[in-house]
């Protein structure tokens, strides 16, 4: 069991095999509909994401960031070199991936188009896709700030893949800076977004 559980990959493995045997009861009590799984199926994947996306966004913003000034000198280098670059990684591709089942989502419900234009196309007449519209609008620009500003400017801040060696210590302080700066401000988005995407399933 130590052997297992100290191995992250046999671990995710085991949680999907697990998922799936659920799924495999469920399919023996209720049977197999395809116009009800294949958007389930695109929902989980985006909950999935969204799940990982905001919870790595929380830890730079609530444990990381305010936790860094507490490390020794000594220590830091660790941080930079390996821990922040492998949490931007995942960070990144799971903001990516939210936004593209959360597209996907909304293209399979029919109500893409609703959404994106915040039902003005309906006259604002369905408080459901006005909610989903902005929660997807917030959401976008969430993604947008994710892959060109913070991305970007931690790329040069850490000198990630050693794209930036020339990079003097006051560049790579704007950039930090500024990195972090759109960070709050995804932190911030993320509670009414969040609010929105629940709301339009349970308050309207």
């Amino acid at each position: 069991m130590t052997a297992f559980l100290g191995d992250l990959r046999s671990v995710v493995i085991a949680g999907f095999v697990l998922a799936l045997l659920v799924f495999l009861l469920y399919l023996r009590i209720q049977g197999f509909d395809g116009a009800t799984f294949w958007p389930f199926l695109v929902r989980w994947l985006h909950v999935i994401s969204g799940v990982m996306w905001i919870g790595l966004l929380w830890y730079f913003n609530f444990v990381s960031t305010p936790t860094t000034p507490k490390i020794p000198d000594e220590l830091r280098p660790a941080l930079g070199r390996y821990i922040t670059p492998a949490a931007l990684f995942w960070f990144r591709w799971a903001a990516m991936s939210t936004i593209v089942f959360g597209l996907i989502l909304a293209w399979q419900n029919g109500y893409i188009a609703e959404a994106l234009t915040i039902d003005s196309i309906d006259g604002f007449a369905d408080p459901r896709a006005i909610l989903i519209g902005i929660g997807m609008w917030l959401g976008i620009i969430m993604w947008f700030n994710v892959w060109f500003i913070i991305w970007p400017n931690q790329q040069k801040a850490l000198n990630i893949g050693n794209a930036y060696p020339d990079l003097g210590k006051e560049a790579k302080a704007a950039a930090a800076k500024t990195g972090g700066q759109f960070s709050r401000i995804n932190t911030l988005l993320s509670i009414p977004m969040l609010f929105c995407m629940v709301g339009a399933q349970n308050i309207v």
